[in-house]
């Protein structure tokens, strides 16, 4: 019976890579919103008082009336029936890394029997799924399922396109029956609202018509793409979504060719349908190309506020896995699906921008706008270095644990690039003796720019590969953030600390001027404290070295290189009054996440670990013993015939070979199902989550090294398994 594998790559021939499943506008801007209950909607849609109502929410936080939700409704459900919608649902983003609908139709029956199409505030405004059979971490047992989804009316609702239905979806949050939060949004908003207040707290020093600061973000999503058959006959990659043995194909990414080349057409079609439904829900994307590993992609956006931000790419994360379906390819998300070449990250650039339309991280041209840069330019590297450890643990993941401190990603290791050019002025304010503030002082308030490059054009800052978190002209890259996470764990952490930063920035300038110091002299040693408090942790060299790693830790900078004990930190004290004190989470809440990251790192692990007992049991030996005992009849064959021994020396030596390598998988496998089982009867998540990394991963890398070297001897007609180079360069 013919393998798989071989049926895969049979397959591969028939396919047609120009295939497409959308119909392509020459404009973008035709199709672009087009099932986004946007702002030109609901003027259209919605009466003046309604409008008002949901603008007064979205901008300020103000709660709707009853009334005005049941006008709101009516007017969501006009437009979503006229462009042919007939079911409805409150979309969320639970703990379990996805998102999550339960759809209900407009359709019901009045008691007399009459068919009508319903939507009411109620149904808009809150639904209430099971809590309890979503990650929760003890919050919610069994027999206490509920929980409520309630609308965020500051991210629009939209329309989901599958096959020929469509579904209004309306944006959430999932909280528990009893108020907690088991979601990424609502604690998201939070983390928005505290640093919203305390930055325009801090920019009123500098100009009072600031009433608002919104945080922005762009994230960069990379991706791998591989042909669906041949991905479905790899029971690691259905499963798992990486790759848990493979031998490194001759050509991986050492040529740099694919980096930046001509997107191969197969992959381009995939771009543009995924593209064009993008785009109909509103989603800015903006650039695509291939990355440096074969078959690895990115696209990016323009950037956004970030709650908005967060639900496009969780959108887009969605969309692109159905899209890829219909060209019959695979699109992988994980941060390490292949060894021996590059992960896939999701960079996330982060900024702060007032209702006045100042960028607070991008350098003006004005002593006055230079000190507000410099303020919060400060106040961020604070508040990274003061919070590191949430910082790290806010990435953490078992997928992203693969990928840290490997050569496409930073080391796990938390620190800043600022630059050749602001590290001096950095220095400049740190050594200054003199207290004397001079607003005409072009040394430290003036950031001057080469005079013959425009200043617009120039980017202040080199970029640094290695730097988990770096700036870049005129916002923070926050490099670290794997490929698979949903931007909200980053983007809470670090919104969540800044506030905490800026408020007490403002209290320390306050009290500086209380004692009598003039603003400007208070914010410039407010300025020079903090900057000599972090310096430890702003490093301009290379993040991959041996040095650096020495040099961090004669520096006290942590080096927390897996997720089990990275987690810790949502936990400990100081970052436990920083979360409880900016109301983003409660101690129950904390605890509660703490739980479920540890349980969904042992699940993951746990998977993992059977897969590749299961892998290496019923798929990798069997390949091997197949060809061992094909070589042992081509033996006995030749001496029966009377050839001497010199004649099967070569057969000798393989079966050799292939016993040795069979027998050390088969017992490490089994080690590996008795480690299982000890780890298992542990009761402590955080213990049970350690003994999966420590005594259970490592089997996987003694089982994986013989696999790939079982690979290498077998005959490539006993092998099963689609093979690297299959998978990365067979398009």
């Amino acid at each position: 019976m013919q393998s798989l594998r071989f049926s895969a790559l049979g397959h591969l021939a028939g396919v047609d890579p120009t295939i497409s499943g959308a119909e392509h506008t020459n404009k973008i801007t035709e199709v672009f919103g087009s099932n986004v209950f946007s702002g030109k909607v609901m003027r259209e849609y919605l009466s003046d008082e309604a409008y008002k109502s949901l603008m007064n929410s979205i901008k300020g936080g103000n709660k709707i009336e009853r009334k005005m939700a049941d006008q709101i409704a009516s007017g969501l459900k006009s437009w979503a029936m006229k462009k042919g919608v007939t079911h409805y649902t409150h979309w969320f983003q639970p703990l379990t890394g996805t998102t999550a609908e339960k759809h209900d139709s407009f359709f019901t029956l009045k008691s007399d029997g009459t068919a009508l199409e319903t939507f009411d505030g109620d149904a808009l405004v809150q639904q209430e799924p099971d809590a309890s059979s979503f990650p929760n971490g003890g919050i919610r047992a069994t027999f206490e399922a509920r929980g409520y989804t309630a609308w965020d009316p500051s991210s629009p609702a939209f329309i989901i396109e599958q096959g020929a239905g469509k579904t209004l979806c309306i944006p959430t949050i999932f909280v528990a029956y009893t108020g907690e939060s088991l979601d990424y949004k609502a604690p998201l908003l939070k983390a928005l609202s505290a640093l919203d207040k305390a930055a325009v707290d801090v920019c009123n020093y500098f100009d009072k018509n600031v009433t608002k600061v919104t945080a922005t973000l762009g994230w960069e999503q990379e991706y791998f793409l591989v042909d669906e058959t041949l991905a479905n006959a790899r029971p690691d990659l259905v499963m798992t979504g990486r790759t848990l043995v493979g031998h490194a194909p001759a050509k991986g990414q050492q040529l740099e060719d694919h980096y930046f080349g001509s997107i191969p057409e197969r992959a381009y079609a995939f771009m543009r349908d995924f593209e064009e439904e993008s785009y109909k829900l509103g989603i800015p994307l903006r650039t695509r190309h291939n990355e440096v590993a074969p078959s690895q992609f990115e696209c990016a956006p323009i950037f956004e506020e970030v709650n908005i931000a967060v639900d496009h790419n969780s959108m887009l994360m969605d969309i692109m896995n159905k899209v890829a379906k219909r060209h019959r390819l695979k699109c992988l998300l994980h941060e390490k699906p292949f060894a021996g070449i590059n992960g896939s990250g999701k960079h996330n650039n982060w900024s702060m921008a007032t209702d006045t339309g100042v960028n607070l991280l991008a350098p003006g041209k004005t002593p006055k706008t230079n000190l507000m840069f410099l303020t919060f330019f400060v106040n961020t590297i604070k508040a990274v270095h003061d919070h590191a450890d949430l910082m790290r643990a806010s990435i953490a993941s078992p997928s992203n644990d693969f990928r840290l401190g490997a050569n496409e990603a930073p080391p796990a290791i938390i620190s800043i690039f600022t630059g050749k050019y602001l590290t001096e002025v950095l220095q400049e304010v740190k050594t200054r003796v003199s207290n004397k503030f001079d607003e005409q002082d072009e040394a430290i308030l003036k950031l001057d720019l080469h005079r013959h490059i425009p200043e617009l054009l120039l980017d202040n800052t080199d970029r640094n590969r290695t730097s988990p978190f770096a700036f870049t002209g005129n916002k923070f890259e926050f490099r670290a953030v794997g490929s698979s996470a949903n931007c909200a764990s980053a983007m809470t952490t670090l919104n969540a600390i800044v506030a905490k930063t800026l408020t007490n920035f403002k209290k320390e300038v306050d009290s500086l001027i209380e004692k009598g110091e003039k603003k400007e002299i208070a914010i410039m040693q407010t300025l020079r404290k903090y900057i000599v408090e972090s310096e430890k942790i702003l490093f301009e060299g290379d993040g991959y070295s041996e040095e650096w790693e020495k040099e961090a830790a004669r520096r006290g900078l942590e080096n927390i290189k897996t997720t089990p004990t990275a987690l810790d930190a949502f936990v400990n004290k100081k970052n436990a009054e920083l979360f409880i004190s900016t109301g983003i989470y409660n101690a129950k809440e904390l605890h509660a996440r703490h739980e479920i990251l540890l349980e969904d790192y042992v699940k993951k692990v746990q998977i993992e670990a059977r897969v590749i007992g299961d892998l290496a049991t019923n798929v990798i030996l069997p390949s091997a013993i197949r060809y061992m005992n094909q070589l042992i009849t081509n033996i006995s064959g030749l001496k029966s015939i009377g050839l001497g021994e010199e004649s099967y020396v070569a057969q000798k030596q393989i079966v050799g070979k292939i016993a040795e390598h069979v027998n050390v998988i088969s017992d490490n496998v089994q080690k590996l199902i008795e480690a299982r089982k000890a780890a298992n009867k542990l009761t402590d998540s955080r213990q049970k989550a350690i003994d999966y990394c420590d005594k259970i991963k490592p089997y996987f890398d003694v089982i994986r090294y013989h696999a790939d070297k079982l690979e290498f001897l077998v005959d490539d007609s006993n092998w099963t398994l689609p093979k690297y180079r299959e998978l990365l360069f067979l398009r």
